[in-house]
């Protein structure tokens, strides 16, 4: 009877083992972003800074990629600068709203609405066509940057990563998948982290957030010689598809900044990449750090954002290594993702929301 007893339970045990992969599947979250109806916002960025210390210098990000994800509109500012206006760092040509204050303007306040139309997007795998790019814009996508070295251990472990890929595409899959399985998000960071990847191998700690993560995905992919950028933006809304950490709160947009990745692959042009948010899904969506990525939260982000993502989300630039155009600041910015200031007694601290004192927000229009 206890033989029998057993064996009925061990036949269940083994039933149970082999219907659980089909239980977690039937349990998957769906994220399948798909190309559909414009959006359209107008992102309102106020700073505020408490004291005027001689001469105070803003410059705020604007959205400046116009794509089939993307339409920029007009931008409009108010607040008691001397001069305000559009202004471009001369060498990436990306844009910006440069406020100068004078000393005697009281304390300096300035206020930005930029209206733009966002949309999901979805690469067709099954459809591939000729597309023209222009070579010049293709040769910087594979350039090597002050912080996105293509050398060294760059170039080792981008080989070691691609080992048997044969086509652009195995190479950004391999790379996708390397970046997910190696590396981690780490939510001390502070920001979105500064994109040093050099340091992050050289360390052998892979722990970051977007900037890092995403850094590190389009460093290998250009020493692989697949062309690839980073693109800085602002998450707008929260995710259709239920992920809290994929989202955001529209009335408070303070620590929304998120970096994203393209790669140019051809037949397909640009195609959206995020193994950043592959890992933030992983370590943050639920209060345990989730190790595999056939958790059935993971997996649909996982399979999603190679090739997708969704449009809850503003794309700023493109650029690395900015200069500001005005600035009495030494060196450059890794990326504009965040405003940025400074006045007599220096640079701000544009990581520090509430000192800088600036708030973010947006708004859906119907």
């Amino acid at each position: 009877m206890n033989r029998t007893l057993t064996r009925r339970a061990l036949l269940q045990g083994g039933a149970a083992l082999l219907a659980a992969p089909l239980a977690a599947r039937a349990q998957e979250r769906r994220f399948e972003p798909q190309p559909g109806a414009w959006r359209t916002f107008d992102l309102s960025t106020s700073v505020s800074v408490p004291e005027a210390l001689g001469t105070t210098r803003v410059w705020l990000p604007i959205p400046d990629v116009a794509s089939d994800w993307q339409r920029p509109g007009e931008n409009s500012w108010s607040g008691n600068a001397t001069a305000a206006r559009i202004v471009a760092d001369p060498a990436r040509g990306v844009r910006m709203l440069y406020a100068e204050f004078a000393p005697t303007a009281g304390a300096p306040a300035l206020t930005l609405v930029s209206r733009v139309q966002t949309r999901s997007r979805a690469v067709d795998w099954a459809a591939r066509t000729k597309v023209d790019e222009d070579p010049a814009l293709l040769r910087a996508s594979l350039a090597p940057t002050a912080l996105l070295p293509t050398d060294g251990i760059v170039r080792k472990t981008a080989l070691q990563a691609t080992r048997g890929a044969k086509t652009d595409i195995d190479k950004a899959r391999a790379i996708y998948q390397w970046v997910v399985s190696n590396a981690h998000r780490e939510p001390t960071v502070r920001g979105c982290g500064n994109g040093d990847i050099e340091a992050m191998l050289e360390s052998g700690n892979l722990g970051g957030k977007c900037a890092d993560l995403n850094a590190v995905f389009v460093g290998l992919c250009r020493s692989a010689g697949v062309p690839a950028r980073d693109v800085y933006g602002l998450r707008l809304a929260p995710s259709a598809f239920g992920y809290r950490e994929l989202g955001a709160n529209p009335a408070n947009l303070k620590g929304a900044q998120h970096c994203r990745a393209e790669v140019f692959l051809r037949g397909h042009g640009w195609v959206a990449m995020d193994p950043a948010d592959v890992l933030k899904v992983m370590r943050q969506e639920t209060p345990e750090w989730i190790k595999d990525t056939a958790h059935p939260l993971a997996a649909p982000v996982n399979r999603g954002l190679f090739g997708r993502w969704e449009g809850n989300w503003v794309g700023w630039n493109t650029a690395h290594d900015v200069t500001l155009p005005g600035s009495e600041r030494k060196g450059m910015l890794p990326f504009l993702m965040y405003p940025n200031g400074e006045n007599d007694a220096g640079p701000f601290d544009e990581l520090a929301p509430d000192g800088f004192r600036y708030a973010i927000s947006a708004k859906e229009l119907a």
